[in-house]
């Protein structure tokens, strides 16, 4: 497959403008050029991506599918054309499910007043190291530890581990629950990408498992009052849902909230990063529990 940056900019121009003469127009080329473009990226795929008619395009199921991986694409080529050209600097931390929790909005604001030259993008891909191993971040947020043959990686911090219940469950009312107890429910996990597994439980008296790969639908089966899920502090803060509540869990470890990199190529910010983390994650802990693990140089 030989793709093309020019046929994806015709392509995501078409879905914008709702016609090929206006992408044409945006893209300042002829009308014929823009069929030619978009029917050659077709050719190249193997599948139609639009539909035309008289009163303009619209998406076939397979172009619905391609354009948040087609704008993704443009995104990264763009990041990557401003890296190499040296017009500015970017660090780009993955995530899978919920960032940095409670500290997202302070780390973004401070990051930002603390280091005006270097512009930071947070990239959610769900994928086990968070997008890390995909080469679509340069640090990751992870709540399971990584592969440490391939990658680096620093705790800075905990959080603790909550139980998602529906709002009309009799557990909504309670104030804590024990693991004991969800292990009569069925516990609805993200094998993937989730920091939470049937080992959270002994053997012998682990809970009954539903599989999901995305946490909007974690929440809308939690949300039925079906199942239950067991996640972290970060979860509750970036996705607070109507018809879910968050209860913590008396008995169960913390997780660990890590920082993680490639131990080849560590991006110039890794440091930085790893300290301002740990400060947000460290507040109300002692001096010495703050201070991180600083990053090791690529051999």
């Amino acid at each position: 497959m030989d793709l093309e940056l020019r046929q994806l900019r015709c392509f995501v121009a078409i879905v914008d403008t709702g016609s090929l003469t206006d992408a044409a127009a945006a893209l300042g080329v002829s009308q014929p050029a823009v069929s030619r473009t978009l029917a050659s990226l077709e050719r190249e795929l193997g599948v139609r991506l639009l539909r035309r008619s008289a009163r303009g395009t619209s998406l076939t199921s397979a172009g619905q599918r391609a354009v948040p991986r087609v704008r993704r694409l443009l995104a990264d080529a763009e990041d990557l054309a401003r890296d190499t050209a040296g017009t500015g600097t970017l660090l780009r931390i993955g995530h899978a499910w919920s960032a940095i929790g409670r500290h997202t909005v302070d780390f973004q604001r401070r990051w930002a007043a603390a280091h005006p030259g270097t512009a930071l993008k947070l990239v959610r891909v769900n994928s086990p190291t968070a997008g890390l191993a995909e080469g679509a971040c340069d640090l990751a947020v992870v709540r399971v530890a990584p592969d440490a043959h391939r990658f680096d990686s620093t705790l800075v911090g905990l959080e603790p581990r909550l139980c998602a219940v529906a709002a009309d469950d009799p557990w909504a009312r309670r104030r804590s629950l024990r693991l004991a107890e969800l292990s009569r429910r069925v516990l609805v996990v993200d094998p993937r990408t989730g920091s939470t597994t049937p080992e959270l439980w002994p053997e012998g008296s682990r809970p009954a498992v539903e599989h999901t790969t995305d946490v909007d639908d974690w929440l809308t089966v939690i949300a039925t009052g079906r199942c239950i899920g067991v996640t972290t502090e970060g979860t509750a803060a970036q996705y607070p849902r109507p018809g879910v509540v968050y209860r913590p869990i008396r008995d169960a470890e913390p997780a660990a909230v890590r920082l993680a990199w490639w131990r080849d190529d560590p991006h110039p910010a890794t440091t930085a990063a790893v300290q301002l983390l740990t400060e947000l994650y460290g507040r109300g802990r002692s001096p010495a529990a703050r201070r991180p693990s600083p990053p090791r140089s690529p051999a």
